[in-house]
């Protein structure tokens, strides 16, 4: 559980604060690699496609992008927390984010849930793992290991309707999975009831599940002596054109 103190803006409609994309690449020397890490707020409404933000860049394609990573939000208020914690100005697209929102707590948001915001229609797929790109980027070693006992980890989302997205959006929910398993309790770890949940609402929904989660509920099953078994179809890496595994 989160020992930040948090307080959520109320004071009106959950929004957007800002969106960000790439100001300048960032070099990180242990890979060899030019990130994206750098994002600042831009003015006007940026257009939020299947494959990513326009204007948006990732150094290492591995690891980040794809259709399941095309956009990232995190919450202000938890941000300005993690600042005020370490006497440390963070504006704005400092976590690497694409979507800064206001009066929505990204960790909440249920894996499956479906925003609207601007024209564009998203839905909520894994949270973020933090890298050693991140930690060079915050310039501490150390910064991976308190961002994840945080357990503050910020949610990707899937581009369901390209559209155009504008600091001062409205954040209209438009449906929420029952399985009740949020971006955060993937990120802190599934419980083998969390796991059943989740595997269950995919295979009655349709939905593809990406595999960075799939792996960490087949886990929490297995330990718990429990069959683990989903079908690969369910199941993507998030590359390509398709969202079948390997595409």
């Amino acid at each position: 559980m989160s020992a930040l103190p948090v307080e959520l803006d109320r004071s009106g409609p959950a929004r957007l604060g800002a969106v960000c994309t790439v100001a300048q690449l960032f070099p990180v020397p242990a890979s060899g690699l030019m990130s994206g890490i750098d994002k600042r707020p831009v003015d006007g409404p940026v257009r939020l496609l299947t494959h990513g933000v326009l204007g948006d860049v990732q150094g290492d394609r591995e690891h980040h992008g794809g259709l399941f990573k095309a956009v990232y939000a995190y919450s202000r208020e938890v941000r300005e927390a993690f600042a005020a914690e370490r006497g440390q100005d963070l504006p704005d697209g400092a976590f690497g984010e694409n979507l800064v929102t206001v009066g929505q707590d990204t960790d909440e948001t249920v894996i499956g849930e479906r925003w609207r915001i601007g024209t564009a229609e998203l839905e909520a797929t894994t949270p973020r793992n933090p890298c050693g790109t991140f930690a060079a980027w915050m310039d501490d070693r150390r910064w991976g290991r308190r961002f994840t006992a945080e357990g503050r980890a910020g949610s990707y989302f899937r581009v369901l309707v390209e559209g155009k997205a504008s600091a001062g959006d409205r954040i209209e929910l438009l449906a929420r999975p029952d399985h009740g398993v949020s971006i955060g309790d993937a990120f802190r770890g599934l419980s083998p009831a969390q796991a059943r949940a989740l595997f269950a609402w995919s295979r009655d929904s349709g939905t593809v599940l990406y595999e960075s989660l799939v792996r960490p509920a087949r886990l929490a099953l297995e330990k718990a002596g429990e069959s683990s078994d989903f079908p690969d179809r369910l199941i993507s890496t998030g590359r390509g054109l398709g969202l079948g595994m390997g595409l």
